[in-house]
């Protein structure tokens, strides 16, 4: 089998992208009134990567490939930063091979005393596709336990943008849903040909249809840290706090973690941890006795 990268036309759409958003006078270029172009022209790329024109056409248009040396040049041109370069590389086909995970098979049981070593700060474990491989007490109180979703849909991005529950709880969802998102693209999305993430974005158009112009986005970034406002029903406001981290056994694994920032709101999410069990009606999203 070979291991030379195919030609992609994932990788072409995505320089172009950035080569649209970028100002000539980012670059070093003068912008003139003549200018058609939006952000830089072909040539300029080409020029500034040190590559010749018709090459850096053919790479747009996903009909050659491309060496990480000549690939890093390019991206430095294009001005991406870590997140956008690492992305650029996943999408050529440099991506380091992940260890298989059934059913987060040693890593799973390895980060789960982890998780539930928080009881009043929610917790999950992801794969690089966003699959939820664990969880905590925490996390099942707050935004329903994920065992209640089937497990095809058992998957972050998922339940950031069509799980009615989550939304109802979390105020402002939409900067954080299209955090996760750019992270899930720069993360999972490049190996489009991989069945589980296709099988991701599929879940995604069923489900959210009307956020179909995010999975068309090009935008890529990393899952920062961030405050995070919760409102569960009968417990009252919480403040979060949104930290993430990277198991060592498997660093394209994810631990999200969502701790209280007050000891009030540790309180109440220890109160809420410790509710009986209740079910989920997975067909309206909402909890029932």
């Amino acid at each position: 089998m070979s291991s030379t990268p195919a030609p992609s036309t994932e990788l072409g759409a995505f320089l172009r992208a950035h080569r649209e958003l970028l100002k000539p006078a980012e670059v070093g270029l003068v912008a003139t009134a003549r200018r058609r172009t939006p952000g830089l022209r072909r040539e300029e790329v080409a020029s500034l990567s040190g590559v010749g024109l018709a090459w850096y056409t053919w790479l747009e248009q996903g009909r050659v490939t491309a060496s990480r040396q000549v690939l890093g040049a390019v991206s430095r041109a294009l001005r991406l930063d870590a997140a956008g370069q690492r992305h650029a590389m996943r999408l050529a086909g440099y991506h380091d091979p992940v260890p298989a995970q059934d059913g987060g098979g040693p890593l799973a049981a390895a980060v789960q005393p982890v998780l539930d070593s928080w009881p009043a700060s929610p917790a999950a474990l992801l794969d690089r596709h966003f699959d939820l491989l664990g969880w905590n007490a925490a996390w099942g109180a707050l935004w329903g336990s994920p065992d209640a979703v089937p497990s095809d849909r058992r998957n972050l991005m998922w339940l950031m943008v069509a799980d009615q529950r989550l939304r109802a709880v979390l105020h402002d969802w939409e900067p954080l849903a299209m955090n996760v998102f750019q992270h899930f693209r720069a993360q999972a999305g490049p190996a489009l040909a991989d069945p589980r993430t296709s099988e991701v974005y599929q879940r995604l158009d069923e489900d959210a249809p009307e956020l179909r112009h995010w999975w068309g986005c090009h935008s890529v970034a990393e899952l920062t840290a961030r405050a995070v406002t919760v409102e569960p029903a009968g417990v009252g406001r919480v403040e979060l706090s949104l930290s993430s981290f990277h198991p060592v056994d498997d660093p394209s694994a994810l631990v999200l973690l969502f701790t209280p920032v007050t000891a009030a709101g540790r309180a109440r999410m220890t109160a809420l941890a410790e509710r009986p069990l209740r079910s989920v009606d997975t067909d309206t999203g909402r909890r029932a006795v």
